[in-house]
């Protein structure tokens, strides 16, 4: 157990009291801004959330990303009317302003639906075809796991000319193009305007984050975690409702943060 790790209501403080004027701020979605839900397609986000976003937006002078495994346009979907800077598909895609970069080519079209025939084989499995990635869901069906990874096994053996990758996640595992992540789009990002010059503070949650946390100290950024220990934090909130209050407080510039 790490000791020199400020948890909830120290993370609260901590994260508030750094000024939005001069950071660039870098949020994960899913176990961070909101709650996993049964599947993708089954998530909340508050009306309140998208008003914070667009006021620290405002406050950051646009720089703030959503940095996400999920689809750029399956975010403008969660969050609209809001279209914010966003890193997608675990890095594969960017978007800044109304240009999008895509950073990994489409696996073929046969291999993601080899894929796919899992959710036929193993009704309760989701899956999620993000054309440069497939996303297996079993968070109804645990007690699939290790079929689920024999199951992808084999489909990578029958394809050997796609290059490709496995993702771990919570209850998913993720086929994708290799040297693909979240950390190395966010290191391009922040040479970009206008996150460039910028400290980045990330708030992440899942083995899929800690590519970003790695490369927060090169740009003397702050990395905040959800419920998870990783080394060299700057602190842990313990769910995403406290996540959404720090963010609503930094917002409303409220520096003082109580738990009640």
């Amino acid at each position: 157990m790490q000791t020199d790790i400020v948890t909830n209501d120290a993370a609260l403080k901590t994260f508030a009291g750094v000024d939005p004027t001069n950071i660039a701020i870098l949020l994960d979605v899913d176990g961070t801004l909101i709650e996993l839900g049964p599947s993708p397609f089954e998530v909340h986000v508050p009306d309140e959330l998208r008003t914070t976003l667009a006021r620290l937006y405002d406050m950051t002078n646009g720089a703030l990303a959503l940095v996400s495994g999920r689809p750029i346009a399956d975010l403008d979907l969660l969050f609209e009317p809001l279209k914010l800077p966003a890193i997608g598909g675990h890095g594969a895609e960017m978007r800044l302003g109304e240009r999008v970069y895509n950073l990994a080519p489409f696996l073929s079209e046969g291999f993601r639906a080899e894929l796919a025939t899992a959710a036929l084989l193993r009704p309760g499995i989701v899956i999620e075809d993000k054309g440069y990635s497939v996303a297996l869901h079993y968070r109804k069906v645990p007690q699939h796991e290790a079929w689920l990874v024999r199951h992808i096994a084999k489909v990578s053996k029958a394809f050997p000319d796609e290059p490709s990758e496995v993702l771990v996640g919570k209850m998913l595992f993720e086929v994708k193009r290799p040297a693909i992540n979240k950390g190395e789009s966010v290191r391009y990002l922040m040479k970009l305007e206008p996150f460039a010059g910028r400290k980045p503070v990330f708030i992440g949650d899942d083995v899929t984050d800690e590519s970003v946390f790695e490369v927060m100290p090169d740009f003397g950024g702050l990395g905040f975690s959800v419920s998870r220990e990783v080394r060299g934090l700057a602190g842990i909130f313990k769910c995403p409702a406290d996540v959404r209050r720090a963010l609503s407080r930094m917002a409303n510039g409220q520096q003082s943060l109580q738990t009640a």
